[in-house]
């Protein structure tokens, strides 16, 4: 038994409760306790005086292996930056993705996050097994990962974007995704790892690689992932090459459905909004790269009021240098009021996007995404007594509208990840070491 209290408590349950000086208390992985001040049983006491206690963020959405190609393509939009990046991506090898890997997820770990996903989408022939350094690395750092076994099959030979040497063949890309559901995929309900089938987008996929994939995904009862909406290019691109707007492509495809979720979304009508909400497909949303790219802001709270889950994802980050899943909380508040209005979405909502919104994006509500009785014990412990949150009475709000908190502890099915700011599962320095060295080998001097 550990027993956080004397902190202030949000728990994203249905109702909002919240408490001003209150306790969370788990065992054997699960909350098994929440409530106002102490609790009354025995157990090992962390003392939470000037801190929050929240959920662990949930990450939907990532490139993991974009960590060593951070800075480059400063002033391109998505297509001329991909058109740039693909060529040094194609470098990719297992040692590089396992490095990208581990250290991105540590630096996750330092904002917050206990769950997250990644599309990985590029895999050059003969460069080892990718699926496996990620499966490996997250083991290390220990969040749970969503690995989203992702795919391309339409090379600029044939119309796409990426060029051909990082695309696969449609039926190797396809018995590669069922290989890691077969290997990896864990439907335990405190699982630490879970595989998601994710071609890459409508401009590197065809036609047949996602409605295929559609199939493979429910033959075998996992989610769907991929980017759609992103840019006004994109939809350009499905107009002229499918007569058709990309969330009418993918529901041509079978890509709407409460096991779908999509990155991005940003440039949505209001038909298809309706159609995400009463389909209950998801929407990761990237603020700080559709701001890094230019891709403009996604319709946040039209999706909220349709019914659509909606949770926060961070994108690559060679589009996303920061990379921290916490400042995405304050990215999404002031993205939606540049949109719609200083009403447009409150720091509670915001809270909810990255927690539970993203727990509802990979079907895991039930388990996570919230602090009741019965979930995984998924922790974050912030601390708000700072100079830089000081003052701010309200901690929710000191938590999203103040700068980046530091996290005091992060329990991640009851085990310490991170302690008083510093990453507990792996060495900090080895991993910038790490990253160096993948750097180097993609980008050598």
């Amino acid at each position: 038994m550990m027993i956080i209290e004397g902190c202030a408590v949000a728990t994203v349950d249905a109702s909002g409760t919240e408490y001003a000086d209150g306790h969370v208390a788990v065992e054997d992985g699960r909350i098994v306790a929440v409530g106002s001040g102490s609790y009354p049983g025995p157990g090992e006491r962390v003392d939470g005086t000037g801190c929050l206690a929240t959920p662990g963020l949930v990450n939907t959405h990532h490139h993991l292996y974009q960590w060593a190609t951070r800075g480059l393509a400063q002033q391109e939009n998505l297509f001329g930056w991909l058109t740039d990046l693909y060529p040094i991506w194609a470098r990719l090898d297992e040692q590089v993705v396992a490095d990208t890997t581990a250290a991105g997820l540590g630096w996750l770990a330092l904002s917050g996050c206990t769950t997250s996903s990644d599309h990985h989408y590029v895999f050059p022939n003969g460069v080892g097994d990718l699926v496996a350094a990620q499966a490996h690395a997250a083991a290390e750092i220990g969040l749970r990962f969503h690995l989203c076994r992702g795919s391309m099959d339409l090379g600029a030979s044939a119309g796409g974007l990426p060029p051909d040497e990082v695309v696969e063949d449609t039926e190797a890309a396809l018995a590669g995704t069922e290989a890691a559901i077969d290997r990896y995929h864990d439907p335990a309900p405190d699982a630490m790892l879970r595989v998601a089938v994710a071609p890459c987008s409508p401009f590197s996929a065809t036609g047949k690689l996602m409605s295929e994939a559609a199939t493979l995904a429910r033959r075998r009862g996992v989610r769907l992932h991929t980017h759609l909406a992103e840019t006004v290019e994109e939809e350009e691109y499905c107009r002229e090459k499918h007569g058709c707007t990309p969330a009418e492509y993918a529901e041509r495809l079978g890509w709407l459905g409460d096991d779908v979720w999509l990155a991005h979304a940003v440039h949505l009508d209001a038909g298809a909004v309706a159609r995400f909400g009463a389909t209950g497909t998801g929407v990761a949303h990237c603020p700080s790269s559709n701001a890094r790219l230019g891709a403009g802001v996604a319709p946040v709270p039209d999706l909220l009021a349709a019914g659509a889950p909606v949770g926060l994802g961070v994108d690559g980050a060679a589009s996303q240098e920061t990379s921290q899943l916490g400042v995405e909380l304050r990215q999404a508040l002031y993205a939606a009021r540049l949109r719609g209005g200083p009403a447009a979405l409150t720091a509670r909502q915001s809270l909810s996007l990255g927690t539970i919104g993203g727990a509802r994006c990979l079907g895991r509500s039930d388990e996570m995404g919230s602090l009741e009785p019965g979930k995984l014990a998924d922790v974050a412990l912030w601390r708000i007594d700072g100079l830089g949150h000081a003052g701010i009475d309200d901690p929710v709000a000191a938590l999203v509208f103040g700068p980046l908190a530091t996290v005091e502890l992060l329990l991640v099915g009851g085990r310490p990840v991170v302690e008083a700011g510093r990453l507990r599962t792996a060495d900090e320095r080895d991993l910038a070491r790490r990253t160096v060295r993948a750097h180097e080998r993609l980008l050598p001097r």
